[in-house]
């Protein structure tokens, strides 16, 4: 099962898709999550960056990058003379995958079928956004959107242009966000690589 049957399909507008998305049960996330959280941003927007799933503090507010993984996006975009407004912000799936401790609601990765179940909504939003490029945000986004062939570390800062790509055909892979957070030590340089792939993905579509 995954969310095809949920995905309209002569939908023109990201609301559209939005409010039929509120509604999707194509996989078990759904049941534990306070939401859909589905991708927002610049309607035509030249560059999308697709990320790995909401977290916590997106899941209660119902928008993407909003959390502190979304605190580091804003800062980088900025480094990397990006506007924020200027571009659409989705996730490769639309909900919270988590595990309860206690108060809390730990963050769990997406497995294979999350993100499979998901991808039809990715691909919708694609096709009416229509950007020039795509921005794959650490793992699940690079596996949701290029599938198994593609590494973070091996491929990421350049522009990437697979023959059997899905459109818009051009790609940039870099870090997730949240990487940046975890990174302790090395946290100036995790950033800085970041910044240096967003402006990447910048020049290719200007």
């Amino acid at each position: 099962m995954d969310a095809s049957e949920f995905v309209p399909p002569r939908a023109r507008s990201i609301p559209a898709l939005a409010r039929a998305a509120a509604g999707c049960r194509g996989c078990e996330l759904y049941a534990d999550a306070t939401q859909t959280v589905f991708g927002d941003g610049a309607r035509r927007a030249r560059l999308v960056l697709v990320g790995e799933q909401p977290g916590d503090v997106e899941d209660r507010r119902g928008e993407p990058f909003v959390g502190p993984a979304g605190g580091v996006l804003d800062r980088a975009l900025a480094d990397a003379d990006i506007d924020r407004d200027a571009v659409y912000l989705t996730n490769a799936v639309k909900h919270f995958h988590h595990r309860p401790a206690g108060k809390r609601r730990l963050h769990q990765t997406p497995r294979v079928g999350h993100i499979t179940a998901c991808r039809p909504w990715l691909l919708a939003e694609l096709t009416v956004v229509t950007p020039r490029l795509v921005v794959c945000m650490g793992a699940t986004a690079t596996r949701s959107v290029l599938g198994t062939g593609f590494s973070v570390m091996r491929d990421r800062g350049a522009v990437l242009e697979p023959d059997d790509a899905i459109p818009p055909g051009r790609f940039v892979v870099t870090v997730h966000p949240s990487a940046v957070l975890r990174a302790a030590e090395r946290r100036d340089e995790v950033f800085a690589g970041l910044v240096a792939d967003l402006r990447v993905a910048a020049s290719a579509v200007q």
